[in-house]
Protein backbone atom coordinates (compact mmCIF):
# COMPACT_ATOMS: atom_id res chain seq x y z
CA UNK A 1 0.00 0.00 0.00
CA UNK A 2 1.42 3.39 -1.00
CA UNK A 3 1.53 6.41 1.31
CA UNK A 4 1.54 10.15 0.81
CA UNK A 5 2.97 12.80 3.12
CA UNK A 6 0.68 15.59 4.29
CA UNK A 7 2.19 18.81 5.58
CA UNK A 8 0.22 21.78 6.91
CA UNK A 9 1.12 25.45 6.81
CA UNK A 10 2.68 25.71 10.31
CA UNK A 11 4.96 22.75 9.55
CA UNK A 12 5.91 24.17 6.16
CA UNK A 13 6.72 27.55 7.71
CA UNK A 14 9.02 25.85 10.22
CA UNK A 15 10.88 24.01 7.44
CA UNK A 16 11.23 26.72 4.79
CA UNK A 17 13.43 29.46 6.20
CA UNK A 18 14.12 32.65 4.20
CA UNK A 19 17.87 32.26 3.76
CA UNK A 20 17.64 28.74 2.37
CA UNK A 21 14.74 29.77 0.14
CA UNK A 22 16.75 32.62 -1.42
CA UNK A 23 19.62 30.22 -2.20
CA UNK A 24 17.15 27.69 -3.66
CA UNK A 25 15.66 30.37 -5.92
CA UNK A 26 19.10 31.34 -7.25
CA UNK A 27 19.72 27.71 -8.18
CA UNK A 28 16.23 27.29 -9.65
CA UNK A 29 16.51 30.34 -11.90
CA UNK A 30 19.95 29.19 -13.03
CA UNK A 31 18.63 25.70 -13.83
CA UNK A 32 15.77 27.11 -15.87
CA UNK A 33 17.93 29.52 -17.88
CA UNK A 34 20.58 26.89 -18.63
CA UNK A 35 18.12 24.32 -19.98
CA UNK A 36 18.12 22.09 -16.93
CA UNK A 37 14.44 22.47 -16.08
CA UNK A 38 11.06 21.69 -17.60
CA UNK A 39 8.40 24.39 -17.39
CA UNK A 40 4.94 24.24 -19.02
CA UNK A 41 2.83 27.32 -19.69
CA UNK A 42 0.91 28.87 -16.85
CA UNK A 43 -2.80 28.06 -16.63
CA UNK A 44 -5.03 30.98 -15.66
CA UNK A 45 -8.61 30.47 -14.53
CA UNK A 46 -10.92 33.36 -13.67
CA UNK A 47 -14.05 33.19 -11.53
CA UNK A 48 -15.51 36.62 -12.34
CA UNK A 49 -18.70 36.05 -10.33
CA UNK A 50 -16.64 36.28 -7.14
CA UNK A 51 -13.60 38.31 -8.29
CA UNK A 52 -11.47 35.20 -8.19
CA UNK A 53 -8.40 34.21 -10.16
CA UNK A 54 -6.52 30.93 -10.04
CA UNK A 55 -3.00 30.24 -11.28
CA UNK A 56 -1.69 26.73 -11.91
CA UNK A 57 2.06 26.34 -12.35
CA UNK A 58 4.24 23.26 -12.56
CA UNK A 59 7.86 22.35 -13.14
CA UNK A 60 10.70 19.91 -12.85
CA UNK A 61 14.41 20.54 -12.31
CA UNK A 62 16.43 17.79 -14.00
CA UNK A 63 18.19 15.47 -11.61
CA UNK A 64 15.75 16.29 -8.83
CA UNK A 65 13.74 13.79 -6.83
CA UNK A 66 10.41 15.51 -7.40
CA UNK A 67 8.26 17.46 -9.79
CA UNK A 68 5.41 19.59 -8.52
CA UNK A 69 2.21 21.37 -9.48
CA UNK A 70 0.92 24.39 -7.60
CA UNK A 71 -2.61 25.70 -7.45
CA UNK A 72 -2.99 29.14 -5.90
CA UNK A 73 -6.02 31.42 -5.78
CA UNK A 74 -6.90 35.00 -5.01
CA UNK A 75 -10.49 36.00 -4.24
CA UNK A 76 -10.89 39.72 -3.62
CA UNK A 77 -14.29 39.40 -1.93
CA UNK A 78 -13.02 37.01 0.75
CA UNK A 79 -11.95 39.58 3.38
CA UNK A 80 -15.54 40.85 3.58
CA UNK A 81 -16.52 37.28 4.39
CA UNK A 82 -13.89 36.97 7.11
CA UNK A 83 -11.71 34.75 4.90
CA UNK A 84 -8.14 35.25 3.62
CA UNK A 85 -7.94 36.62 0.09
CA UNK A 86 -5.30 34.07 -0.96
CA UNK A 87 -5.16 30.30 -0.68
CA UNK A 88 -3.47 27.38 -2.35
CA UNK A 89 -1.58 24.13 -2.15
CA UNK A 90 1.29 22.28 -3.83
CA UNK A 91 1.12 18.65 -4.96
CA UNK A 92 4.51 16.92 -5.10
CA UNK A 93 5.20 13.81 -7.20
CA UNK A 94 8.03 11.29 -7.29
CA UNK A 95 10.05 12.13 -10.40
CA UNK A 96 11.10 8.50 -10.87
CA UNK A 97 7.64 6.94 -10.87
CA UNK A 98 5.08 9.75 -11.12
CA UNK A 99 3.47 8.60 -7.87
CA UNK A 100 2.04 11.31 -5.59
CA UNK A 101 4.55 12.04 -2.83
CA UNK A 102 3.03 14.87 -0.78
CA UNK A 103 0.23 17.35 -0.32
CA UNK A 104 1.69 20.64 0.89
CA UNK A 105 -1.33 22.43 2.38
CA UNK A 106 0.45 25.76 2.63
CA UNK A 107 -2.46 28.18 1.98
CA UNK A 108 -0.23 30.06 -0.47
CA UNK A 109 2.80 30.43 1.85
CA UNK A 110 5.21 28.78 -0.59
CA UNK A 111 4.13 31.22 -3.30
CA UNK A 112 4.55 34.15 -0.92
CA UNK A 113 8.02 33.27 0.32
CA UNK A 114 9.44 32.15 -3.02
CA UNK A 115 8.18 35.38 -4.64
CA UNK A 116 9.84 37.42 -1.91
CA UNK A 117 12.99 35.36 -2.35
CA UNK A 118 12.98 36.09 -6.08
CA UNK A 119 12.92 39.81 -5.34
CA UNK A 120 15.87 39.33 -2.98
CA UNK A 121 17.78 37.53 -5.76
CA UNK A 122 17.20 40.51 -8.05
CA UNK A 123 18.36 42.98 -5.40
CA UNK A 124 21.42 40.88 -4.59
CA UNK A 125 22.61 40.71 -8.19
CA UNK A 126 21.26 43.92 -9.77
CA UNK A 127 20.82 46.67 -7.18
CA UNK A 128 23.59 49.16 -6.64
CA UNK A 129 25.52 49.50 -3.41
CA UNK A 130 24.80 50.92 -0.98
CA UNK A 131 21.00 51.11 -0.78
CA UNK A 132 19.46 54.06 1.00
CA UNK A 133 15.78 54.31 0.11
CA UNK A 134 13.40 51.54 -0.90
CA UNK A 135 9.92 52.19 -2.33
CA UNK A 136 7.09 49.68 -2.10
CA UNK A 137 4.06 50.28 -4.29
CA UNK A 138 1.34 48.16 -2.69
CA UNK A 139 0.39 47.21 0.86
CA UNK A 140 -0.57 43.53 0.78
CA UNK A 141 1.25 40.45 1.96
CA UNK A 142 3.84 40.60 -0.80
CA UNK A 143 4.85 44.13 0.21
CA UNK A 144 5.85 42.64 3.54
CA UNK A 145 7.63 39.61 2.08
CA UNK A 146 9.69 41.68 -0.37
CA UNK A 147 11.06 43.91 2.38
CA UNK A 148 11.62 41.04 4.81
CA UNK A 149 13.55 39.06 2.20
CA UNK A 150 15.45 42.12 0.98
CA UNK A 151 16.78 42.55 4.52
CA UNK A 152 18.46 39.14 4.14
CA UNK A 153 20.68 40.35 1.31
CA UNK A 154 21.02 44.15 1.64
CA UNK A 155 20.96 46.89 4.27
CA UNK A 156 18.78 49.97 3.77
CA UNK A 157 17.84 53.12 5.66
CA UNK A 158 14.29 53.97 4.63
CA UNK A 159 11.21 52.20 3.31
CA UNK A 160 8.59 54.31 1.57
CA UNK A 161 5.16 52.73 1.26
CA UNK A 162 2.34 53.81 -1.05
CA UNK A 163 -1.12 52.29 -1.18
CA UNK A 164 -4.54 53.41 -2.29
CA UNK A 165 -5.72 52.99 1.30
CA UNK A 166 -3.48 54.94 3.72
CA UNK A 167 -4.74 52.87 6.65
CA UNK A 168 -3.47 49.70 4.98
CA UNK A 169 -0.19 51.42 4.23
CA UNK A 170 0.16 52.34 7.90
CA UNK A 171 -0.64 48.76 8.94
CA UNK A 172 2.01 47.49 6.53
CA UNK A 173 4.61 49.84 7.98
CA UNK A 174 3.75 48.80 11.53
CA UNK A 175 3.96 45.10 10.66
CA UNK A 176 7.36 45.54 9.05
CA UNK A 177 8.60 47.65 11.95
CA UNK A 178 7.90 44.76 14.33
CA UNK A 179 9.97 42.23 12.38
CA UNK A 180 13.27 41.54 14.08
CA UNK A 181 14.85 40.47 10.81
CA UNK A 182 14.56 43.99 9.41
CA UNK A 183 17.25 46.39 10.61
CA UNK A 184 16.24 49.62 12.26
CA UNK A 185 15.12 52.02 9.56
CA UNK A 186 12.58 54.73 8.88
CA UNK A 187 9.17 53.80 7.51
CA UNK A 188 7.34 56.56 5.62
CA UNK A 189 3.80 56.59 4.22
CA UNK A 190 3.72 58.53 0.95
CA UNK A 191 0.60 60.07 -0.58
CA UNK A 192 1.53 59.56 -4.23
CA UNK A 193 3.46 57.00 -6.24
CA UNK A 194 5.66 59.78 -7.60
CA UNK A 195 6.72 60.82 -4.10
CA UNK A 196 7.43 57.20 -3.15
CA UNK A 197 9.67 56.36 -6.10
CA UNK A 198 11.51 59.70 -6.38
CA UNK A 199 15.09 59.17 -5.22
CA UNK A 200 14.56 55.48 -4.40
CA UNK A 201 17.37 52.98 -5.04
CA UNK A 202 14.95 50.04 -5.33
CA UNK A 203 11.29 50.16 -6.32
CA UNK A 204 9.06 47.15 -5.70
CA UNK A 205 5.65 47.07 -7.38
CA UNK A 206 3.39 44.52 -5.73
CA UNK A 207 -0.18 45.35 -6.75
CA UNK A 208 -2.88 43.79 -8.90
CA UNK A 209 -3.19 46.97 -10.95
CA UNK A 210 -4.64 46.90 -14.46
CA UNK A 211 -3.22 50.32 -15.29
CA UNK A 212 0.29 51.80 -15.05
CA UNK A 213 1.30 53.27 -11.72
CA UNK A 214 4.99 54.13 -12.20
CA UNK A 215 6.31 56.51 -14.87
CA UNK A 216 9.85 56.78 -16.20
CA UNK A 217 10.36 60.46 -15.44
CA UNK A 218 9.87 59.81 -11.72
CA UNK A 219 12.79 57.37 -11.50
CA UNK A 220 16.27 58.37 -10.42
CA UNK A 221 19.47 57.17 -12.14
CA UNK A 222 20.70 53.87 -10.74
CA UNK A 223 17.31 52.61 -9.59
CA UNK A 224 16.39 48.92 -9.77
CA UNK A 225 12.69 48.38 -10.47
CA UNK A 226 11.40 44.97 -9.40
CA UNK A 227 7.94 44.41 -10.89
CA UNK A 228 6.09 41.60 -9.14
CA UNK A 229 2.36 42.13 -9.50
CA UNK A 230 1.76 41.66 -13.24
CA UNK A 231 1.26 37.91 -13.40
CA UNK A 232 -1.55 37.99 -15.98
CA UNK A 233 -1.84 39.54 -19.46
CA UNK A 234 -4.21 42.30 -18.36
CA UNK A 235 -2.17 43.43 -15.33
CA UNK A 236 0.25 46.33 -15.60
CA UNK A 237 2.12 48.38 -12.98
CA UNK A 238 4.77 50.13 -15.07
CA UNK A 239 4.17 52.56 -17.87
CA UNK A 240 5.85 51.28 -21.02
CA UNK A 241 8.14 54.32 -20.94
CA UNK A 242 9.81 52.80 -17.85
CA UNK A 243 11.05 49.89 -19.94
CA UNK A 244 11.93 52.16 -22.83
CA UNK A 245 14.17 54.21 -20.51
CA UNK A 246 15.80 51.21 -18.82
CA UNK A 247 19.43 50.44 -19.54
CA UNK A 248 18.84 46.76 -18.80
CA UNK A 249 15.65 44.70 -18.85
CA UNK A 250 15.74 41.32 -17.12
CA UNK A 251 13.03 38.64 -17.18
CA UNK A 252 12.48 35.63 -14.97
CA UNK A 253 11.35 33.81 -18.14
CA UNK A 254 11.58 35.54 -21.51
CA UNK A 255 8.86 33.43 -23.20
CA UNK A 256 6.51 33.94 -20.26
CA UNK A 257 7.22 37.68 -19.96
CA UNK A 258 6.40 38.08 -23.66
CA UNK A 259 2.92 36.70 -22.90
CA UNK A 260 2.20 38.45 -19.62
CA UNK A 261 3.76 40.96 -17.27
CA UNK A 262 5.40 44.30 -18.00
CA UNK A 263 7.59 43.28 -20.93
CA UNK A 264 4.69 42.10 -23.06
CA UNK A 265 2.92 45.47 -22.71
CA UNK A 266 6.05 47.34 -23.81
CA UNK A 267 6.71 45.01 -26.76
CA UNK A 268 3.10 45.00 -27.92
CA UNK A 269 2.93 48.79 -27.78
CA UNK A 270 6.11 49.08 -29.83
CA UNK A 271 7.90 50.94 -27.05
CA UNK A 272 10.68 48.34 -27.08
CA UNK A 273 11.63 45.36 -29.19
CA UNK A 274 12.07 41.96 -27.61
CA UNK A 275 15.74 42.23 -28.49
CA UNK A 276 16.09 44.84 -25.74
CA UNK A 277 15.65 42.12 -23.11
CA UNK A 278 19.16 41.81 -21.73
CA UNK A 279 18.94 38.50 -19.91
CA UNK A 280 16.94 36.09 -17.86
CA UNK A 281 17.56 36.31 -14.14
CA UNK A 282 18.94 32.76 -14.18
CA UNK A 283 21.65 33.72 -16.67
CA UNK A 284 22.85 36.25 -14.11
CA UNK A 285 22.59 33.98 -11.06
CA UNK A 286 24.45 31.30 -13.07
CA UNK A 287 27.25 33.75 -13.83
CA UNK A 288 26.69 33.66 -17.59
CA UNK A 289 25.93 37.37 -17.84
CA UNK A 290 26.95 40.33 -15.73
CA UNK A 291 24.50 42.16 -13.53
CA UNK A 292 24.89 45.85 -12.83
CA UNK A 293 27.93 47.44 -14.46
CA UNK A 294 27.19 51.11 -13.74
CA UNK A 295 25.96 52.92 -10.65
CA UNK A 296 23.69 55.05 -12.83
CA UNK A 297 22.03 52.49 -15.10
CA UNK A 298 18.32 51.91 -14.62
CA UNK A 299 17.46 48.21 -14.43
CA UNK A 300 13.97 46.73 -14.65
CA UNK A 301 13.30 43.10 -13.69
CA UNK A 302 9.97 41.55 -14.65
CA UNK A 303 9.03 38.78 -12.20
CA UNK A 304 5.99 36.87 -13.45
CA UNK A 305 6.66 33.76 -11.34
CA UNK A 306 7.90 30.47 -12.79
CA UNK A 307 7.09 26.93 -11.80
CA UNK A 308 10.69 25.98 -11.05
CA UNK A 309 10.50 28.32 -8.06
CA UNK A 310 7.67 26.24 -6.60
CA UNK A 311 9.49 22.97 -7.33
CA UNK A 312 12.67 24.22 -5.66
CA UNK A 313 10.81 25.39 -2.57
CA UNK A 314 8.74 22.21 -2.38
CA UNK A 315 11.83 20.02 -2.73
CA UNK A 316 13.48 21.89 0.13
CA UNK A 317 10.40 21.32 2.29
CA UNK A 318 10.41 17.61 1.42
CA UNK A 319 14.10 17.21 2.20
CA UNK A 320 13.77 18.84 5.59
CA UNK A 321 10.52 17.07 6.44
CA UNK A 322 12.26 13.73 5.93
CA UNK A 323 15.29 14.81 7.96
CA UNK A 324 13.13 15.95 10.87
CA UNK A 325 10.32 13.39 10.70
CA UNK A 326 7.71 16.10 10.18
CA UNK A 327 4.27 15.51 8.67
CA UNK A 328 1.60 12.86 8.58
CA UNK A 329 1.62 9.89 6.26
CA UNK A 330 -1.70 8.62 4.99
CA UNK A 331 -2.48 5.53 2.93
CA UNK A 332 -3.64 5.93 -0.63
Amino acid sequence: MSEILVLHEPEIRSLLDPGACIAAMERAFAAYSTGKAELPSVIHLDVPDHQGEIHIKAGYIRGGDYYAAKLVSGFLDNPALGLPANDGMVVVFDAATGAPAAFLLDHGFITDIRTGAAGACVAKHLARKPIGRVAVIGTGGQARYQIEMLARVRKFDEVRIWGRDPHKAQACAEDLGRKREIPACNFAILHTVQEAVHGADIVFTVTASREPLVRAEWLSPGVTVIAVGSDAPDKQELDVDVLARAGKIVADSVPQCLRLGEIHHAVESGSISKEKIYAELGEITAGLKRGRVSENEIIVCDLTGVGVQDVAAAALVMERAKENGVGQKIAL
